[in-house]
């Protein structure tokens, strides 16, 4: 089976207070870090036949993105989020409707290995079908399936959420989405791995901003990671995604977990360090990929 990921969900601009418009959503960064580390993965979203649609093709073409999984469509809009930042932490408003509620299945979907979903694009009841019907892909193929927790007010439910863990083998989500998901029953690690269990999870992700994360995994493992000091945090847009993608190429590439969450974690470093998401420089990308293969990156996975 081929070793590609699959990512589904939303493709959107965040626009932010001091004027600029930088392309995002959770997937697409994450599809976009994917790209930049060789990992080829297929996008299915959707934007709008408008200005911001055609950018969207534009960017994904000229980093060397499939764009066989995008679709357009002909009366909603791409996808819109305006940014505000307080005390250093983002805020969204998500405009609705948007091209990404109306996800469809791709007439050609190519095999995969691992899919990545989040939980933002289960707003609406058309893309919440189509990521019903690759999880059923996912399950029938014997591929990793990999939720990315993202709890924007008011469009997510708890019931939802919860739901979408069935049958998911890796989640991450940071404290504050624990908080929400997992209010009562002891420290966030113990009230974590309550969910790891029930759902019956490899590993669960647990992160924490500038304090780290904590990986746990099916068994009682616990693996910590921390950032170096010093770093200069110029936004935390997009930090939980640099990580999400880091540790999916892991998963791909059979990397040791500790390894891969420690890689995660400078990754996530860097992209905190620079304004936007995504960085659009090859160069910021073969920095850590020549790193990375000049030390040892194979082993098994420790559970």
């Amino acid at each position: 089976m081929t070793n590609r990921p699959c990512i589904f969900g939303e493709v959107l601009f965040d626009h932010f207070p001091d004027g600029r418009r930088i392309l995002g959503g959770a997937p697409f960064n994450v599809a976009w870090h994917l790209q930049a580390f060789g990992a080829a993965p297929f996008l299915v979203s959707r934007v709008g036949s408008d200005d911001d649609g055609s950018a969207v093709q534009s960017a994904m073409t000229k980093w060397g993105m499939d764009t066989g999984g995008l679709a357009v469509d002909a009366s909603l809009p791409t996808g819109q989020v305006r940014v505000h930042i307080e005390h250093n932490e983002p805020t969204y408003d998500i405009v609705h409707p948007a091209a990404w509620d109306a996800i469809e299945l791709p007439a050609l979907l190519p095999e995969f290995a691992l899919l990545y979903q989040g939980s933002l694009a289960l707003r609406n009841a058309d893309s919440l079908g189509t990521c019903k019907k690759l999880r059923e892909k996912a399950a029938a193929g014997g591929s990793m399936v990999f939720l990315d927790v993202n709890l924007r007010s008011p469009w997510w439910n708890r019931a939802g959420v919860l739901q979408s863990m069935q049958g998911a083998d890796w989640v991450k989500l940071n404290g504050d989405e624990l908080d929400l998901l997992a209010p009562a029953g002891g420290e966030p690690e113990q009230r974590a791995g309550t969910l790891l269990k029930r759902f019956d999870l490899d590993g669960l992700l647990l992160t924490n901003g500038s304090r780290g994360a904590v990986l746990l995994t099916a068994g009682g493992g616990r693996r910590v990671t921390k950032p170096q000091a010093g770093i200069e945090i110029k936004d935390t847009v997009g930090a939980g995604d640099a990580m999400a993608s880091v540790m999916i190429l892991g998963l791909l590439k059979g990397w040791n977990l500790q390894l891969s969450l420690d890689r995660a974690q400078a990754f996530a470093s860097a992209i905190v360090s620079r304004r936007g998401a995504t960085v659009p420089e090859p160069a910021f990308y073969q920095h850590f990929t020549h790193t990375w293969s000049s030390s040892e990156t194979s082993g098994t996975q420790h559970q």
